[in-house]
Protein backbone atom coordinates (compact mmCIF):
# COMPACT_ATOMS: atom_id res chain seq x y z
CA UNK A 1 0.00 0.00 0.00
CA UNK A 2 1.32 3.24 -1.00
CA UNK A 3 0.43 6.54 1.24
CA UNK A 4 1.44 10.10 -0.72
CA UNK A 5 0.95 13.24 1.24
CA UNK A 6 0.19 15.44 -2.01
CA UNK A 7 -0.09 19.16 -1.38
CA UNK A 8 -3.92 20.39 -1.81
CA UNK A 9 -3.41 23.40 -3.35
CA UNK A 10 -0.31 22.77 -5.86
CA UNK A 11 -0.39 19.12 -6.26
CA UNK A 12 2.85 17.28 -7.17
CA UNK A 13 3.04 16.12 -10.79
CA UNK A 14 5.64 13.46 -9.75
CA UNK A 15 2.86 12.16 -7.18
CA UNK A 16 -0.19 12.37 -9.23
CA UNK A 17 1.41 10.39 -12.21
CA UNK A 18 2.41 7.67 -9.60
CA UNK A 19 -0.92 7.81 -8.38
CA UNK A 20 -2.99 7.17 -11.87
CA UNK A 21 -0.69 4.49 -12.70
CA UNK A 22 -1.80 2.65 -9.55
CA UNK A 23 -5.51 3.69 -10.72
CA UNK A 24 -4.54 2.22 -14.64
CA UNK A 25 -3.26 -0.74 -13.07
CA UNK A 26 -6.45 -1.55 -11.29
CA UNK A 27 -5.88 -0.27 -8.48
CA UNK A 28 -8.39 1.16 -5.63
CA UNK A 29 -7.43 4.08 -3.94
CA UNK A 30 -8.64 7.17 -1.14
CA UNK A 31 -8.42 10.36 -2.35
CA UNK A 32 -9.87 14.11 -1.49
CA UNK A 33 -12.74 15.90 -3.47
CA UNK A 34 -14.02 19.00 -2.15
CA UNK A 35 -17.12 17.05 -0.06
CA UNK A 36 -15.25 14.71 1.60
CA UNK A 37 -12.63 11.75 0.94
CA UNK A 38 -13.53 8.94 -1.46
CA UNK A 39 -12.77 5.60 -2.73
CA UNK A 40 -12.24 5.30 -6.36
CA UNK A 41 -11.40 2.85 -9.15
CA UNK A 42 -11.07 2.66 -13.29
CA UNK A 43 -14.46 2.96 -14.95
CA UNK A 44 -15.24 -0.52 -16.08
CA UNK A 45 -12.70 -2.51 -13.71
CA UNK A 46 -15.09 -4.83 -12.10
CA UNK A 47 -12.07 -6.38 -9.79
CA UNK A 48 -11.58 -3.02 -7.97
CA UNK A 49 -15.61 -2.04 -7.98
CA UNK A 50 -16.35 -5.31 -6.27
CA UNK A 51 -12.97 -4.87 -3.87
CA UNK A 52 -14.43 -0.76 -2.90
CA UNK A 53 -18.38 -2.96 -2.52
CA UNK A 54 -16.61 -4.97 -0.30
CA UNK A 55 -15.27 -1.81 1.79
CA UNK A 56 -18.48 -0.03 1.71
CA UNK A 57 -20.56 -3.25 2.02
CA UNK A 58 -22.32 -2.51 -0.51
CA UNK A 59 -25.34 -4.62 -2.21
CA UNK A 60 -25.84 -3.91 -6.08
CA UNK A 61 -28.58 -1.03 -6.07
CA UNK A 62 -26.12 1.25 -4.87
CA UNK A 63 -25.69 4.37 -7.17
CA UNK A 64 -21.90 4.86 -7.83
CA UNK A 65 -20.63 8.46 -9.27
CA UNK A 66 -18.26 8.96 -12.35
CA UNK A 67 -16.19 11.48 -11.56
CA UNK A 68 -15.53 13.81 -14.23
CA UNK A 69 -12.79 16.47 -15.35
CA UNK A 70 -15.22 18.68 -17.11
CA UNK A 71 -19.19 18.20 -18.73
CA UNK A 72 -17.11 17.43 -22.18
CA UNK A 73 -18.06 13.57 -20.80
CA UNK A 74 -21.34 14.38 -20.15
CA UNK A 75 -22.62 14.07 -23.40
CA UNK A 76 -20.79 10.48 -23.41
CA UNK A 77 -22.20 8.83 -20.41
CA UNK A 78 -25.64 10.79 -19.65
CA UNK A 79 -28.38 12.02 -21.37
CA UNK A 80 -28.50 15.83 -20.50
CA UNK A 81 -31.98 18.15 -21.60
CA UNK A 82 -31.31 21.97 -21.97
CA UNK A 83 -32.43 22.44 -18.61
CA UNK A 84 -30.19 20.29 -16.71
CA UNK A 85 -27.20 21.32 -19.10
CA UNK A 86 -28.04 25.39 -18.07
CA UNK A 87 -27.54 24.14 -14.18
CA UNK A 88 -24.23 22.08 -14.89
CA UNK A 89 -23.08 24.53 -16.57
CA UNK A 90 -23.33 27.46 -13.69
CA UNK A 91 -22.34 24.78 -11.06
CA UNK A 92 -19.62 22.41 -11.87
CA UNK A 93 -17.14 22.20 -10.35
CA UNK A 94 -18.51 21.72 -7.08
CA UNK A 95 -19.69 19.60 -4.12
CA UNK A 96 -22.60 18.19 -6.56
CA UNK A 97 -23.39 14.89 -7.86
CA UNK A 98 -26.17 15.07 -10.79
CA UNK A 99 -28.55 11.83 -11.39
CA UNK A 100 -29.33 11.64 -14.77
CA UNK A 101 -30.31 9.04 -17.57
CA UNK A 102 -27.44 6.85 -18.76
CA UNK A 103 -26.37 6.53 -22.36
CA UNK A 104 -25.02 2.57 -23.34
CA UNK A 105 -21.57 3.85 -22.52
CA UNK A 106 -22.29 3.12 -18.79
CA UNK A 107 -20.96 -0.33 -18.05
CA UNK A 108 -23.92 -2.28 -16.55
CA UNK A 109 -22.36 -3.28 -13.64
CA UNK A 110 -22.36 0.60 -12.23
CA UNK A 111 -25.66 2.36 -13.18
CA UNK A 112 -28.86 1.71 -11.02
CA UNK A 113 -30.05 -1.88 -11.78
CA UNK A 114 -33.64 -0.86 -12.40
CA UNK A 115 -33.66 2.75 -13.33
CA UNK A 116 -30.63 2.96 -15.63
CA UNK A 117 -29.16 6.07 -14.03
CA UNK A 118 -26.01 7.11 -13.36
CA UNK A 119 -24.63 9.90 -10.76
CA UNK A 120 -21.76 12.32 -12.20
CA UNK A 121 -19.92 14.75 -9.95
CA UNK A 122 -17.56 17.32 -11.46
CA UNK A 123 -15.06 18.11 -8.25
CA UNK A 124 -13.41 21.38 -7.73
CA UNK A 125 -10.69 19.91 -5.80
CA UNK A 126 -7.12 20.43 -6.93
CA UNK A 127 -6.03 17.05 -6.28
CA UNK A 128 -9.15 15.04 -7.31
CA UNK A 129 -8.95 17.45 -11.15
CA UNK A 130 -5.14 16.58 -10.99
CA UNK A 131 -5.97 13.17 -11.24
CA UNK A 132 -8.75 13.04 -13.49
CA UNK A 133 -6.82 15.62 -15.78
CA UNK A 134 -3.48 12.87 -16.42
CA UNK A 135 -5.94 10.09 -16.36
CA UNK A 136 -7.66 11.31 -19.08
CA UNK A 137 -11.10 9.61 -18.15
CA UNK A 138 -13.65 9.59 -15.66
CA UNK A 139 -13.53 7.70 -12.87
CA UNK A 140 -15.38 5.27 -10.55
CA UNK A 141 -16.20 6.93 -6.91
CA UNK A 142 -18.06 6.23 -3.87
CA UNK A 143 -18.20 8.76 -0.57
CA UNK A 144 -15.79 6.99 2.10
CA UNK A 145 -18.14 6.13 4.82
CA UNK A 146 -17.47 2.71 6.51
CA UNK A 147 -20.59 0.83 7.24
CA UNK A 148 -22.68 1.87 10.03
CA UNK A 149 -21.47 5.60 9.89
CA UNK A 150 -22.89 8.66 9.96
CA UNK A 151 -20.24 10.81 8.34
CA UNK A 152 -17.02 10.03 6.39
CA UNK A 153 -14.05 9.65 7.58
CA UNK A 154 -11.70 12.76 7.68
CA UNK A 155 -8.89 12.07 9.10
CA UNK A 156 -6.01 10.82 6.59
CA UNK A 157 -3.88 8.77 9.28
CA UNK A 158 -7.35 7.30 10.70
CA UNK A 159 -8.15 6.24 7.29
CA UNK A 160 -4.64 4.98 6.82
CA UNK A 161 -4.89 2.81 10.17
CA UNK A 162 -8.55 1.75 9.16
CA UNK A 163 -7.99 0.53 5.34
CA UNK A 164 -4.35 0.33 4.61
CA UNK A 165 -4.55 -3.85 3.71
CA UNK A 166 -7.32 -2.74 1.88
CA UNK A 167 -6.56 -0.16 -0.51
CA UNK A 168 -3.70 0.11 -2.99
CA UNK A 169 -3.01 4.01 -2.46
CA UNK A 170 -3.98 6.61 0.23
CA UNK A 171 -3.39 10.01 -0.74
CA UNK A 172 -3.23 13.05 2.17
CA UNK A 173 -4.41 16.09 1.14
CA UNK A 174 -4.98 16.87 4.63
CA UNK A 175 -8.47 17.06 6.86
CA UNK A 176 -11.03 16.14 4.79
CA UNK A 177 -14.69 17.29 5.00
CA UNK A 178 -17.34 15.57 6.47
CA UNK A 179 -20.53 16.40 4.39
CA UNK A 180 -20.96 14.64 1.52
CA UNK A 181 -22.42 16.15 -2.36
CA UNK A 182 -25.44 17.51 -2.91
CA UNK A 183 -27.34 15.28 -4.94
CA UNK A 184 -29.82 16.34 -7.64
CA UNK A 185 -31.88 13.96 -9.97
CA UNK A 186 -32.99 15.64 -13.78
CA UNK A 187 -34.62 12.53 -14.23
CA UNK A 188 -37.94 13.50 -14.65
CA UNK A 189 -36.27 16.96 -16.77
CA UNK A 190 -37.10 19.39 -13.86
CA UNK A 191 -34.56 19.09 -10.87
CA UNK A 192 -35.05 17.23 -7.31
CA UNK A 193 -32.94 17.13 -4.41
CA UNK A 194 -32.47 13.40 -3.59
CA UNK A 195 -29.91 14.66 -0.23
CA UNK A 196 -29.06 18.25 0.83
CA UNK A 197 -25.01 18.21 1.34
CA UNK A 198 -22.30 20.75 1.39
CA UNK A 199 -23.18 21.75 -2.17
CA UNK A 200 -26.41 24.64 -1.75
CA UNK A 201 -29.84 22.89 -2.79
CA UNK A 202 -31.39 26.46 -3.47
CA UNK A 203 -30.49 27.09 -7.22
CA UNK A 204 -32.13 24.15 -7.90
CA UNK A 205 -35.71 24.98 -5.82
CA UNK A 206 -36.12 27.33 -7.59
CA UNK A 207 -36.72 26.00 -11.19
Amino acid sequence: MKFFQIHAENPQDRLVKQAVDVIRKGGVVIYPTDSSYALGCRLGDKAALDRIRRIRRLDDKHNFTLMCRDLSDLGVFAKVNSTAFRLLKAYTPGPYTFILDATREVPRMVMHPKRRTIGLRVPSHPIAQALLAELGEAMLSVTLMMPDASEPLSDPYEIRDLLEQHVDLIIDGGYGGIEASTVVSFVNDQPEIIREGCGDPEPFRAQ
